[in-house]
């Protein structure tokens, strides 16, 4: 995977660029994304590029849908986009630059390969082929774009357009983008008043990530320390439980969580653990609809991802289909005063060498906080990158064993006694194109245009393919990439066995795709609705709730301890605080 604010989405034609994984945004096969996706030189073109191609085929099939000009359906899709973030005015002024030119170029029938190219979004480097989506057109690609270069050749436009290479070029983003900057290569909170990691503020790495912090004016006070003297006039860990039982003078907390074996969930992953996701509907013509774009300023302040669905730090009801099941709100129901305490600990693009430097934004404190539950969860970026000689750019077992030992010490130097580490081993990338390969993208549904198989070509040929090892026709090279994996996956299974550490202990289990299919298949479902259908390679969220049940099953049976005991008093803490001041 590619890390932080480096894929970004840039501007090409219309603010929809940013909802792809393009310029700064990385990602990974039903995983997490490749570190280091891109060769010199091809990232920012292939992502530039790959927006443009997404872009135009949305207003050209706006335009069939709804009978349309493509002016008409250039205003259409701008009048779908919010007005927060100023997301609409951006549209209609990117609109502006491009669209007189757009509207020539689609009155000729001319695709979206070959308008891209033709606009110079879509480049092709010295001695590389042409890269498109869709299949040649009669004359040949070449005959094509010159025959849309002579329609464009006097626009005025596309030859005052270099300044805007970048969307937070535009003076009305300067802000956000700098906010979004921040929280990406921080990897904590943009609002964070007291400076203690947590925040009241939802996005830009706030309590959707972490739990909320009940008091922006006190470092001292944050979810997962032990209480401050039972918390008899304050509530100092933020799970919504305080002040004393007038009937006995007993401080709730005392009463209630003292001897509850209270403990924390944190995630060290990547866009898998943040769960990556970019919703079909945001390409799909017949689909599109003020409705769906109404979660667009949520995402991009969550750099793509919707940690508080996922599956293990999720605790709002999905509205991206499925359902949520996470790990925390089944600590939480098994005892309430673990309220609030989660972290989600991941990015787009981690792996076990950049999670060195992610897990510096944990937040917990030895001497003053519960003990934690920490999920290690890199399950796919070791073996997944974007260069042509991917397999020599793996991470090989010794530098596995390396990186996850200097993880697991750090950890030590921070977690609380009595803490524990799962680690969970990589995950079967083959089922990817074993599933999808032949099936329709969301972009090419409506006219059966554009497979899968031919929108990993497209990417692998601009260079910035998430997982060019498992997201390949090449079967041999699936099976290597598998192969890496699971010898990866050892390296986590030989280390849990025989490492000890002084403040937590450590334990291995196997990603659990094929008992998560076994019960989706039960349930009534397909193998492939397991997958984002956008992306092609992160867990959809209805694996990511099987996935919780299934991890917490193995807990329960195998390592209750971890767990800790079921609270006796959860109803009575419910009876007296609600819903405990919310999320």
């Amino acid at each position: 995977m590619r890390g932080s604010w480096q894929m970004f989405p840039p501007l090409v034609f219309s603010v929809l660029l940013l909802m792809l994984p393009l310029k700064d945004i990385s990602t990974s096969p039903l995983s997490g994304r490749a570190q280091s996706t891109l060769v010199s030189g091809g990232s920012d073109n292939g992502h530039t590029c790959l927006g443009c191609v997404f872009v135009v085929s949305v207003i050209e099939q706006l335009a069939m849908v709804h009978n349309c000009t493509a002016k008409e359906a250039i205003e259409r899709l701008c009048n779908y986009l919010p007005e927060i973030l100023n997301l609409q005015g951006i549209c209609y002024l990117v609109a502006e630059l491009y669209g007189p030119e757009l509207i020539k170029l689609l009155m000729y029938k001319l695709n979206a390969d070959v308008v891209c190219h033709s606009i110079k979004l879509c480049k092709q480097n010295a001695g590389q082929p042409f890269c498109h989506l869709y299949p040649s057109p009669k004359m040949g690609l070449n005959k094509s774009i010159r025959k849309a270069n002579r329609i464009v050749r006097n626009s005025k436009v596309l030859k005052n357009t270099a300044g805007y290479s970048s969307i937070c070029a535009l003076p009305i983003l300067v802000k956000l983008c700098e906010k979004i900057k921040y929280a990406i290569r921080n990897n904590l909170p943009y609002e964070d008043f007291d400076g203690d990691k947590f925040s009241a503020f939802p996005t830009l790495r706030g309590y959707h990530w972490r739990g909320r912090d009940c008091n922006e004016g006190k470092a001292t006070v944050y979810p997962g320390r032990r209480s401050d003297n039972w918390d008899v006039e304050r509530d100092s860990n933020c799970n919504g439980i305080w002040g004393v039982d007038p009937k006995d003078g007993i401080p709730y907390e005392k009463k209630f969580c003292k001897d509850a074996e209270s403990k924390g969930i944190i995630l060290l992953g990547d866009s898998a653990g943040a769960h990556f996701h970019i919703p079909p509907e945001w390409m799909t013509a017949a689909q599109m609809s003020l409705k769906s774009f109404s979660d667009l300023p949520v995402a991009l302040t969550n750099e793509l991802d919707w940690p508080h669905f996922s599956g293990t730090t999720g605790f709002l009801n999905s509205t991206i289909g499925g359902w949520t099941d996470s790990l925390y709100l089944r600590l939480r129901r098994r005892n309430h005063c673990n309220h609030r305490d989660f972290q989600n600990i991941s990015k787009n693009g981690g792996s076990s060498k950049n999670l060195l430097e992610l897990m510096k934004s944990l937040a917990r404190n030895q001497l003053l906080d519960n003990p934690a539950i920490v999920i290690y969860a890199s399950i796919g970026n070791d073996v997944c990158n974007g260069r042509p000689d991917t397999v020599s750019h793996m991470t090989t077992p010794n530098q596995m064993h390396s990186n996850v030992m200097q993880t697991l010490q750090y950890l030590n130097s921070q977690l609380p006694k009595g803490s524990h580490v799962i680690l969970t081993g990589l995950v079967d990338g083959r089922f990817l194109w074993d599933q999808l390969h032949s099936r329709y993208h969301p972009l090419g549904q409506l006219n059966k245009d554009i497979t899968y198989e031919q929108m990993y070509s497209f990417l692998s040929c601009l260079q910035i393919s998430p997982c060019n090892g498992w997201m390949s026709s090449n079967e041999t090279l699936r099976n290597i990439t598998s192969e890496r994996a699971l010898q990866l996956s050892n390296v986590l299974k030989e280390i849990a066995r025989s490492e000890m550490f002084a403040n937590f202990d450590i334990f291995y289990m196997d990603f659990p795709l094929g008992k998560i299919v076994d019960e989706w298949h039960k349930l009534g479902g397909e193998s492939w609705q397991l997958i984002e259908p956008a992306d092609g390679f992160h867990p959809s969220q209805i694996t990511s709730a099987l996935g919780a049940r299934i991890i917490w099953q193995k807990a329960l049976s195998e390592w209750p301890r971890v767990l800790g005991k079921e609270n006796p008093f959860n109803k009575q803490i419910e009876d007296v605080f609600k819903d405990q001041g919310g999320h």
